[in-house]
């Protein structure tokens, strides 16, 4: 390998954390974090302190979504994996539809169709990098997709599909939460984790949940269905009730999250986060298409995520050689998804990132790339 190649200073983002999550904490919220010590870090859930904390995180969650009547916010223990799992019990009747167009889709469909006491899931694929939408189906009940592909950088829009009567639409908002617009009112259940838009640490889970997903829930848990309780929406719903969690949550996170909310609805709200984060993607992607080296992994523009943008890199340039010397100079976690095996960057670009910060690191790219092709 040869020696690192030195980015003028003036051209190196001053935050060069660009993870897809875990994402960016600001120093606003690490200030939080220190101001809760000792009257909120090392004390009991059950109290005050805490509860009044999570009081907080869902209020200002309805407020960021101008929930429609009759729509909660509820909260448990575990990310988004352990509301798949949850979802499989507590959500889904007898069968769901997936439309899986990476890996979050896909791993959600697995849970259900091996789910024991469900029937075989319906599974739409597509090739990374394209999408598919949810079609009505004879015998689904649940129809569930990915508003934001994490992995391939594919954003699809959360419509309700028509002639699904009273099925319920469950979308995974893990890395759109906070940074897409959304009209909340197309979606039964729309779940995430704070590790993205939210730019907190992982260990918990959220979701907004409309009246027919509350019923849902409660029919299935007076059914007699066997349900573990660290995975009941009913028992998750119960709890979130009483401003709590079945389990000690991360009461750090907590502190994190709520932080962060300030400072977007102190900003204008999820039309504010959304602008911030497609200014971002924006300089990206008119970046790629400008650039001689590089090619939008995503070919349709309308598909383009606004929060995690994937760019193929050409073959002459190394994806994992350019990332060495920008990790050497403190830009981290542009890597692109393991699984995929392309030579290409993914940027999480939540609205917790700079502008500025994403115009300077195409500006260091750049000068990486030209030297190391003389």
């Amino acid at each position: 390998m040869t020696d690192i190649i030195e980015i003028p200073p003036a051209l190196l983002p001053r935050d060069g954390r660009f993870g897809s999550g875990p994402s960016k904490v600001t120093d606003a919220q690490v200030d939080a974090l220190v101001a809760s010590q000792p009257g909120v870090l090392g004390t009991s859930h059950r109290q005050a302190p805490v509860k009044n904390l999570v009081r907080d995180i869902r209020a200002m969650l309805g407020e960021l979504y101008a929930l429609p009547a009759g729509y909660e916010v509820m909260l448990g223990n575990g990310g988004s994996t352990m509301f798949w799992d949850a979802a499989a019990f507590s959500l889904v009747r007898e069968r769901a539809q997936h439309c899986a167009f990476g890996e979050f889709g896909s791993k959600f469909a697995k849970a259900t169709d091996a789910a024991p006491h469900l029937g075989a899931s319906s599974i739409r694929t597509v090739a990374p990098g394209g999408a598919v939408l949810p079609e009505a189906e004879p015998g689904i009940d649940v129809y569930a997709w990915p508003h934001n592909e994490t992995s391939t950088g594919v954003c699809v829009p959360v419509v309700r599909p028509e002639g699904i009567g009273e099925a319920l639409t469950v979308v995974d908002a893990t890395s759109a939460a906070g940074g897409v617009e959304v009209d909340i009112a197309q979606a039964d259940v729309y779940y995430f984790a704070p590790q993205k838009s939210f730019a907190a640490d992982g260990g918990l889970w959220f979701a907004i949940v409309s009246p027919a997903a509350i019923a849902r829930i409660d029919e299935i848990a007076a059914s007699g269905r066997w349900i573990p309780e660290s995975l009941s929406l009913k028992v998750a719903l119960d709890n979130s009730r009483a401003e709590q969690t079945l389990n000690t949550p991360a009461v750090a996170t907590l502190v994190l999250m709520r932080a962060q909310l300030e400072w977007m609805l102190a900003g204008g709200g999820l039309p504010f986060t959304a602008a911030r984060s497609r200014a971002s993607s924006d300089l990206l992607y008119d970046w790629a298409a400008r650039t001689g080296w590089t090619e939008t992994f995503v070919t349709d523009p309308g598909l383009r995520s606004p929060v995690v943008a994937t760019i193929d890199l050409h073959q002459s340039v190394d994806s994992a050689e350019l990332r060495r010397h920008l990790r050497a100079q403190g830009v981290v976690d542009i890597d692109p998804y393991r699984k995929l095996g392309r030579n290409q960057i993914r940027v999480g670009v939540y609205p917790a990132v700079d502008p500025e910060d994403v115009s300077r690191l195409v500006q260091s790219m750049d000068y990486l790339v030209e030297r190391l092709l003389t």
